[in-house]
């Protein structure tokens, strides 16, 4: 390893480690390695300027974060929740099955799993942040994931064959998860939930229908040949906005604008790594 670089490592585990923003964290770091190096600082921006704009996946990125906004704005995850409410919590350490069975559909649920957990004591805040950390590593395996697509940028790897492979192993982690969570809700005596009678699963089912969707049609887009997974991505954000505003009518234009300009916020956040990770990318090539 050479000089410059363990300097620029160094500089990216000091400053991640007092809390800097890990996308500053890492500019900062190829920065020093540059300057270390002798190299021209430009490099850095045309890093980043080449990679961007060569990168037609990366739109992929705001349009699944714009999806996921407006899925969280618009009652889709509410009714996502009461149909894995009534899908799953009828068993022992329901609402712990149902926190891996949200993450498995839509993982943007968590905060409001935790809540329904500690409620009246029902699980301890210990146990209920547990398994929601646990159950929220399925986020990025099960597609469509961001993680994913900004591994894709980095390496070169098809993200339609990431997609694919993430179903199985995503599925296996959550059937061990709930079959951990039930061993432990014996174990420590949780209460049963009050079931939702089986009679009203399929209202539920109905309700949370066009939304369950959403998974098999970017699938189908991606493996079916329709779309490229850039365009499934506009699709998940055109379908998503479909639903919350003309099909459940639970999305206004003012609510709309604050969802597009969080949107834009979590994007520039998410650009920022993506700009540190194609300039480290370089570093490390570089380095052999």
């Amino acid at each position: 390893m050479s000089l410059e670089f363990a300097l620029c490592l160094m500089t990216l585990f000091l400053l991640a480690s007092i809390g800097t923003p890990i996308g500053f964290s890492i500019l900062v770091a190829a920065i020093v390695y540059l300057a270390a190096a002798g190299q021209d600082i430009g490099l850095a921006g045309e890093q980043i300027l080449q990679g961007l704009y060569e990168s037609f996946v990366l739109l992929a990125v705001p349009l699944f974060i714009v999806a996921a906004n407006i899925m969280n704005a618009g009652t889709i995850s509410e009714r996502l929740l009461n149909f894995c409410v009534a899908a799953v919590g009828r068993f022992r350490g329901g609402l712990g099955h149902v926190n891996v069975v949200a993450s498995l559909i839509f993982s943007g649920m968590s905060k409001i799993i935790v809540e329904m957990m500690t409620r009246d004591n029902r699980y301890p805040p210990g146990y209920a942040a547990a398994i929601t950390a646990a159950s929220a590593t399925i986020g990025p395996i099960i597609p469509p994931s961001i993680p994913m697509v900004l591994y894709a940028l980095v390496s070169n790897t098809s993200i339609g064959f990431l997609f694919l492979g993430g179903i199985m192993p995503g599925l296996v982690i959550g059937a061990i998860l709930m079959a951990l969570n039930y061993y432990l809700s014996v174990k420590r005596g949780f209460a049963l939930e009050d079931p939702v009678p089986l009679r009203e699963l399929p209202r539920h089912t109905a309700n949370a229908f066009p939304a369950l969707l959403m998974p098999a049609i970017l699938l189908y887009g991606i493996y079916g040949g329709v779309t490229t997974p850039t365009e499934a991505a506009a699709v998940a954000a055109a379908y998503a906005l479909l639903l919350s505003a003309l099909f459940y009518r639970a999305l206004s234009f003012r609510a709309l604008y604050q969802i597009l300009v969080s949107s834009a916020r979590s994007s520039a956040a998410v650009g920022l790594l993506i700009g540190g990770a194609l300039i480290l990318n370089y570093v490390v090539v570089s380095e052999n």
